[in-house]
């Protein structure tokens, strides 16, 4: 999955555990019910998939330098007991589900894999799709016109691996 992605999935996980509205944590609202969540997504992405600055503000919807301070601020805030309980219930289930996810060991596998779950090679080779899972990795060739459907396939035939995915 790229960075966007994965960020998007941990801000749909603590919107999910925290009980609030999918897509909240990216309104202007200050209110502490929103703003610790935000905080919290925004901690883990940086700190459990290196997440950069940058994308994790395109998807909260603010600037750079939000982020920065929230993870500047992380050590103090953790000390307050209603942002360390976000914090710990929002990174439990976070590790739970990282930790379910399967990788793949031979390539040869991973690739067979994919093209039986959908996945089609183009001989075209105008696009290159680098797939990562753990130290193994796979290269997915396709034409411009089919890339998209290919996206959708892999991250669909992916969906319980965890996987990174590069653009070449």
């Amino acid at each position: 999955m790229t960075p966007k992605d994965n960020f998007i999935h941990i801000c749909n996980l603590t919107t999910s555990v925290m009980g609030l509205r999918k897509g909240s944590l990216s309104y202007k609202s200050r209110k502490t019910e929103v703003q610790i969540p935000r905080m919290v997504a925004a901690i883990i992405g940086r700190i459990e998939e290196n997440i950069s600055h940058s994308v994790i503000a395109e998807v909260l919807n603010r600037h750079r330098a939000s982020v920065y301070h929230y993870e500047k601020t992380h050590q103090s805030n953790y000390a307050w007991e209603k942002y360390r309980d976000v914090f710990n219930k929002v990174y439990m289930a976070y590790t739970q589900i990282e930790n379910s996810k399967k990788v793949f060991v031979d390539k040869y596998y991973m690739k067979e894999y994919l093209l039986k779950n959908g996945v089609k090679e183009n001989e075209k080779n105008e696009v290159r799709i680098m797939l990562k899972s753990s130290r193994v990795g796979v290269v997915i060739t396709t034409s411009y016109m089919d890339f998209s459907n290919q996206l959708e396939n892999i991250k669909f035939a992916l969906r319980d691996y965890k996987y990174e995915m590069e653009i070449l």
